[in-house]
């Protein structure tokens, strides 16, 4: 069992990813993040989540903050007013990413994988878990076997480095918004991706290091992303970081009951704005203070 747990002094954090514009999922999930660190007399990180360079825009970045600003929101360190931290947005902070990869590598629970995700969807007894947006399980046949010689990560990545789940492993949390959660690694959730072929970080890795190097006590995001916590358990265990604790907002839906998503343009807080909506309407719509 993995128990979450956290330094003295409450940090939080806002991590936006800048690939489109901000709807009101994530408004009323960031304002709750707002809400807690305010209550507990602690400091809002915004920390840019920029890893995507296919789909991030500088723009985009521009709006995220611009948005925030006009819901209300406020933080105390970020890619637009610095910090004991900097840098805040993920582009910029790769060696600390490569540092901690250097580090699983070295304790062994990494191995390069050559399969591509089309072959893991494929493969007779790999469940598809969580949704289009999340990895599938791994099959326990396409790992190398105990023992194999692992190669070198080498000064340019160019294959997937995943990590080796502790297969059979129970592992929990209890979370403060969705109570107590857990999931046995290898059947809800198989080896994943830390770095990817084309060497850029996965989410996984990328979210964990930051938040343990940033100090940040509790994490505030969406209930979509609780099989996440799971992975980024083992990561903080096997590199000896403290976890924090988690809050995992409910997801707000659309008319048809499907989450909203960035692709929901006309619920964006952009368009909510062009459209002469106030903050305040916003907040009262979802019962935010």
């Amino acid at each position: 069992m993995v128990n979450p747990s956290s330094p003295p002094g409450y940090r939080g954090r806002l991590a936006p990813s800048p690939t489109g514009y901000l709807h009101l999922g994530h408004a009323r999930t960031f304002w709750i993040a707002q809400e807690r660190a305010r209550a507990a007399g602690g400091t809002l990180i915004l920390r840019s989540e920029d890893l995507d360079a296919v789909r991030f825009r500088l723009d985009y970045e521009a709006a995220v903050i611009e948005d925030l600003s006009w819901m209300g929101l406020r933080w105390q360190e970020g890619p637009d007013v610095g910090g004991p931290h900097a840098p805040y947005r993920q582009s910029q902070r790769r060696a600390v990413y490569r540092r901690a990869l250097e580090r699983l590598h070295a304790a062994g629970h990494l191995f390069p994988c050559q399969r591509s995700r089309r072959d893991v969807l494929e493969a007779a007894g790999a469940p598809h878990e969580g949704g289009a947006e999340d990895e599938p399980v791994y099959p326990p046949e396409f790992r190398p076997a105990p023992g194999a010689t692992l190669p070198p990560l080498g000064e340019t990545i160019a294959v997937n480095w995943r990590f080796r789940v502790p297969a059979g492993e129970r592992l929990a949390f209890t979370d403060s918004a969705c109570g107590p959660q857990a999931a046995v690694a290898g059947r809800d959730f198989g080896d994943f991706l830390v770095w990817r072929k084309d060497d850029v970080p996965s989410y996984q890795l990328a979210c964990a290091a930051d938040d343990a190097a940033m100090g940040i006590t509790e994490v505030v995001r969406g209930a979509d992303l609780i099989r996440s916590t799971f992975r980024q358990l083992l990561l903080y265990r096997a590199l000896g970081l403290p976890a924090p604790r988690f809050h995992h907002c409910a997801l707000l839906l659309d008319a048809q009951g499907v989450r909203l998503a960035k692709r929901h343009d006309a619920l964006s807080l952009r368009a909510l704005r062009e459209q002469g909506i106030t903050p305040e309407h916003v907040r009262e719509r979802f019962k935010l203070p």
